[in-house]
């Protein structure tokens, strides 16, 4: 039987000279590298085991361990612990998406750029938004008038 020794690619390899001249990747591998804190869990002090070291262990965390880390930080069931932590999240036990829980897990340890996201409003929304505070303004405004020198 011939055993064939695996092909290591060489040390300079095209791929390799590409991968060092792409700065956007190395400035993105560096980002991934970047180590995470851990949170520990007020009532005990303990820290979560899937609590991610790094920033790319955070973008792989399965949703099943998102729902675990948000249990065992108080944040799935509010109680006397909820309110005790830095950046509290609400975590409804149904209707989260994974990209939702991911959000709210970067909210809650910390991360920039996991905030709520800002709902846009079309030109039509926004005119129907003038209109109603309008009518409501003017309805106050009657109110107002009719309203004085007659006992209430």
């Amino acid at each position: 039987m011939i055993h064939r020794r695996a092909r290591t690619p060489p040390r300079d390899s095209a791929a390799r000279r590409r991968l060092h001249r792409n700065t956007a990747f190395q400035a993105k591998l560096a980002q991934m590298r970047i180590r995470l804190s851990p949170i520990v869990q007020i009532s005990t002090g303990a820290v979560h085991p899937a609590f991610p070291k790094t920033l790319l262990n955070f973008w792989l965390l399965t949703e099943e361990q998102l729902d675990s880390l948000a249990l065992f930080y108080h944040q799935r069931y509010p109680n006397e612990f909820t309110m005790s932590y830095p950046c509290p999240v609400e975590w409804p036990a149904t209707g989260l998406t994974i990209a939702d829980k991911r959000r709210k897990m970067g909210r809650f340890i910390g991360l920039r750029g996991c905030e709520s996201p800002v709902v846009i409003k079309t030109e039509e929304e926004i005119w129907e938004e003038v209109r109603r505070n309008a009518a409501i303004e003017e309805e106050m405004r009657l109110r107002g008038k009719l309203g004085r020198g007659f006992p209430g």
